[in-house]
């Protein structure tokens, strides 16, 4: 995935200005794909110059006013292309898993408190995942296919912290206390 492609997605959803993306990213894309505020300044300029998005007209033009961009028919397509092409999965790098191995090595010392630090974030982050789906997607909200793929994106991230928080709770019960 990229970030153009990410920003593609979220402009179909909603036309936006840079710094309503960069709030959009902050509560839900950035779930699954974060980005910098000047990555995605960034990124709108390129996606502009290579005529995928454009911004609107302003109603009344004002210097230093914020610019709301839509995507253009070849951005449509470009993102057509990418959702119907083909990616292989990335190998996990995930450096909590090195520093267990690193630990193996030179000792525990600080360990346990990290695993207990990591379960609480995966744990605060499975409640607000929990909470969005209750809010957002309750069943009678699932009947078209753009909201159930959303949802499924949903999904797939309670599932990732539901597999975590039960992996860092096994991890601290097998390594015991200090």
């Amino acid at each position: 995935m990229s970030l153009p492609h990410a920003i593609l997605t979220a402009l179909l959803e909603k036309p936006s200005s840079g710094l309503e993306l960069t709030r959009r990213f902050d509560r839900s894309i950035g779930y699954f794909w974060s980005a910098t505020h000047q990555q995605i300044y960034r990124e709108l300029g390129r996606l502009e110059q290579a005529g995928h998005i454009r911004a609107l007209p302003a109603p009344v033009p004002v210097r230093g006013q914020r610019k709301e961009y839509e995507v253009l028919p070849a951005g449509r397509a470009e993102l057509t292309t990418w959702v119907a092409g083909q990616e292989d999965p990335k190998p996990l790098r995930a450096a909590l898993l090195l520093r267990m191995r690193a630990a193996a090595m030179v000792g525990t010392t600080g360990l346990r408190a990290e695993l207990a630090r990591h379960l609480a974030l995966h744990q605060d982050q499975l409640d607000e995942y929990l909470l969005i789906e209750t809010r957002d997607f309750p069943a009678a909200r699932r009947e078209t296919e753009p909201d159930r793929l959303r949802h499924l994106v949903l999904r797939g991230g309670i599932d990732m912290e539901r597999f975590w928080v039960e992996w860092l709770t096994s991890a601290l019960s097998e390594l015991g206390t200090e």
